[in-house]
């Protein structure tokens, strides 16, 4: 069996080296990111246009695509807003973006760079897409940190 593939933004940074490690267990992993990437990391990261650039939504649709992305986890504040107004576009295709949708954005909370010693989830649809535990209240997608009640999320982003 061949394990579903996930695009993660901002991969240069600790977040998401540490979120690709992570998801590594179960997904291969792509990286991407609109930083700088160094010459010798070039083969690993694919670069992407940065989110005011009006193709951005479309450069990630296509490198999902080229790369057979199941998932693409955004890890930018702003990737995650420019991408959710996408989601549809995505969804056409197959692939599922792991942020809130627009009409949740607003009234979620959001942790910026968490400590390395938090452990966070990946949801999909109330799922930890690694651990399979089911969230019963989550009402979004995406990299969070969960309350001890699991009834509060915390989005997590670079």
């Amino acid at each position: 069996m061949t394990m579903a593939s996930i695009l993660i933004t901002h991969a240069t940074r600790p977040l998401g080296l540490r979120i690709s490690k992570y998801l590594g267990q179960q997904f291969v992993v792509e990286k991407c990111s609109s930083d700088e990437i160094p010459s010798v990391l070039q083969s690993a990261y694919s670069a992407v246009p940065v989110t005011t650039h009006p193709t951005f939504a479309h450069e990630m649709l296509k490198l999902a695509l080229d790369k057979n992305c199941t998932y693409v986890l955004p890890l930018g504040q702003d990737e995650i807003r420019v991408l959710a107004e996408a989601a549809v576009l995505f969804e056409e295709y197959g692939i599922h973006l792991l942020c809130p949708l627009p009409q949740f954005l607003s009234e979620v909370n959001v942790l910026v760079d968490p400590a390395s010693n938090i452990h966070l989830q990946v949801l999909f649809e109330k799922k930890d897409i690694v651990t399979g535990e089911e969230f019963e209240h989550a009402t979004w997608n995406g990299l969070c940190l969960v309350s001890d009640s699991k009834d509060e999320f915390i989005l997590a982003v670079v």
